[in-house]
């Protein structure tokens, strides 16, 4: 069950700061406030879903087609990270680490991110 009263519900309430570098009907994103490199921004549905198979199984067409467009607009559009490249990183459910229970997708960029490694 969705918590209304997680971090990023509260962000997109407005009743906790953040910087934004872009908002549609879609998608609110803005910068991570521990960033893990120069450009750390994360996208956020404005829909009320917990995780990835949240939004996949229960979002509309028109949700997850502008949740994804949005992701892609700001990594190559808002952010210019299409000719370096970037990293989108999703964490889905305990085991991955989510720490805020609302989808969210990094996108990670601004230098040479080296390997992912998983162990």
């Amino acid at each position: 069950m969705y918590d209304q009263d997680n971090l990023f519900a509260k962000i997109l309430r407005g009743e906790i700061p953040s910087t934004a570098v872009y908002d549609d009907e879609f998608a609110f994103a803005f910068n991570d406030i521990n960033p893990q490199a120069p450009v750390h921004v994360l996208v956020i549905p404005r829909g009320a879903y917990i995780d990835m198979d949240d939004l996949t199984a229960n979002g509309s067409d028109a949700e997850i087609a502008g949740f994804m467009r949005a992701v892609g607009h700001v990594a190559r559009d808002v952010l210019g990270l299409a000719d370096g490249g970037y990293r989108l990183l999703v964490n889905n459910g305990p085991d991955s680490n989510q720490e805020v229970p609302h989808l969210h997708i990094h996108i990670v960029g601004g230098r040479n991110l080296g390997p992912l490694m998983v162990k």
